[in-house]
């Protein structure tokens, strides 16, 4: 059911339709701000304005341009918009998808603008002044509304952040006209894509202990060794939740000739991976064990070699890539061998032309370099793999993805902030919208392990089918939460993201 205030969010061009050229019969006020929680100061401010005009025109800043804290905007503008069409005394919202209210003001024209008396108290603020030159330049008038008390919205977020998760999710899809529905069509459409994964294999190794005590002279843990469970982990384990989502998966890996390689290749056989196992006579399989006592991670041992590949691996590699004409090929790279600049180069020239290109950078004690991957369709870093290939320490998580996004020249990134969620990028020529936030979806935190995997294998598929990627990011960052929900590094199914699905419709 379309709810009557929602008819308020209009765009420019309505606005301008609906209240005319000056000179108006009905004088026009116009409130600019960011409005991330509503708090009273909002409603005394937007109160004050309406007493001054028959029409209140709200105007809220795009996420895009908010850059007061980290994780700002906690409100995504389309939610922000709707909080403010609720209120009696606003006529319309607009959201402003530029920088400063200069040109809607100077589109719009309103015979007053108002501020907050916080922008006079202290001077008029420089950007004021530029405010206060582009109203006056059309016979405007800037006002400013009394008060004696500042609330701040930040300052509000610091105290409490209301879980509004869903309803952000919810808010992005309700834009872009995603439905619960179409997620569910996606998901159980995936089945037969022809999907080839080239990466480095990990088998990772769980050993659950309990704990003795230390010894007596020496600071050491003395552990007793209760079960161990062995996985196929890392570019091995993307290629299994590929399989487990339907897709028909070719996987190509390099492992060493020992015991290890037999457990991979029986491990993935038995799901019917098709495997192309490249044998490195001089290194050994990797493997990283992990051990475990009352759900804390104590310590974990790494059999691996990371060297570069030698020539003719690399060309075997190249080779195969080049004979498979896969539909979806995904680079994932756990920096053990396989990738590095010039390797990437040359084995994404054997990539078939109209296949979907992703590539995917997952290192926790090594450094990746996502800008290595050039003009890939997707690409997924996280924040520590961006930073490092910017070189950059201290820019804000937005602006500091939309620097990697555009020296990347994908097409979309996904940049991972692990608990925090995701934000997606894209290009804004057919959008108004160009950055995504999606909060986590985890419920219940048992092992995060793998998260990252489960994303980019559904993410991959999802898109394939849709060419979507807002559908398909969220079908992705489901996937994660549903791999974090249960222990251990096991393929995702498509039960488990279509229960998130179904339990977010009964939330919603």
């Amino acid at each position: 059911m379309t709810l009557d205030y929602l008819n308020k969010i209009k765009n420019i061009k309505e606005v301008c339709k609906i209240i005319g050229e000056p000179p108006r019969k009905n004088k026009v006020i116009m409130c600019h701000g960011t409005f991330d929680i509503v708090h009273p100061g909002h409603i005394r401010h937007l109160t004050y304005a309406k007493e001054k005009a028959s029409i209140l025109i709200a105007s809220v800043t795009a996420d895009k341009f908010i850059s007061k804290g980290k994780d700002r905007p906690y409100v995504p503008h389309e939610l922000r918009a709707k909080n403010l069409a609720a209120l009696e005394m606003v006529d319309y919202v607009i959201i402003d998808y530029n920088e400063t209210p200069i040109k809607n003001l100077s589109t719009i024209k309103p015979e007053y603008f108002a501020k907050g008396f916080e922008y006079r108290k202290d001077g008029i603020h420089p950007k004021t002044k530029e405010e206060i030159k582009a109203v006056s330049s059309y016979g405007g008038e800037v006002i400013f509304s009394p008060g004696d008390i500042v609330y701040s919205s930040t300052h509000l977020l610091t105290i409490h952040k209301p879980k509004i998760s869903l309803d952000k999710q919810l808010a992005i899809m309700e834009s872009e006209n995603v439905t619960s529905d179409d997620l569910l069509n996606t998901l159980h459409n995936l089945k037969n894509i022809k999907v080839h994964v080239v990466g480095d294999t990990i088998v990772d190794k769980y050993s659950y202990c309990s704990l003795l005590g230390s010894t007596t002279k020496t600071p050491t843990f003395s552990v007793k060794l209760e079960s161990s469970k062995v996985f196929v982990g890392a570019a091995g384990v993307v290629a299994k939740h590929l399989r487990s989502l339907g897709a028909d998966v070719t996987f190509t890996t390099v492992l060493g000739n020992d015991d290890l390689k037999d457990f991979v290749m029986k491990d993935l056989s038995q799901l019917d991976i098709k495997i192309n196992p490249i044998i490195d006579q001089t290194r050994s399989t990797t493997q990283k064990e992990r051990f475990w006592t009352d759900g804390y991670k104590l310590l974990q041992v790494d059999i691996v070699d990371n060297s570069i590949v030698s020539e003719n691996i690399l060309k075997e590699i190249y080779d195969h890539i080049k004979k498979e004409k896969s539909e979806v090929v995904i680079f994932s790279d756990f920096k053990h061998g396989i990738f590095q600049k010039e390797t990437i180069k040359f084995l994404t020239k054997a990539i078939y032309p109209k296949a979907l290109k992703v590539a995917d950078t997952q290192v926790s004690n090594r450094w990746g370099n996502i800008l290595d991957f050039k003009n890939f369709d997707i690409i997924l870093p996280n924040e520590k793999e961006a930073r490092f290939a910017l070189r950059d320490q201290d820019t804000g998580i937005r602006p500091l993805g939309a620097i990697l996004y555009k020296k990347s020249k994908a097409k979309y990134l996904i940049l991972k902030l692990g608990s925090k969620g995701i934000i997606i990028y894209r290009q804004t020529s057919e959008h108004p919208r160009d950055i995504f936030i999606l909060d986590s979806s985890v419920e219940k935190l048992v092992d995060a392990l793998g998260a990252g995997d489960a994303m980019l294998a559904a993410t991959s598929l999802a898109f394939k089918y849709s060419n979507n990627i807002i559908s398909s990011s969220i079908i992705g960052n489901l996937a994660a939460a549903a791999a974090c929900e249960t222990p251990g590094n096991d393929p995702i199914s498509i039960d488990a993201i279509e229960n998130k699905i179904l339990k977010n419709m009964e939330k919603s």
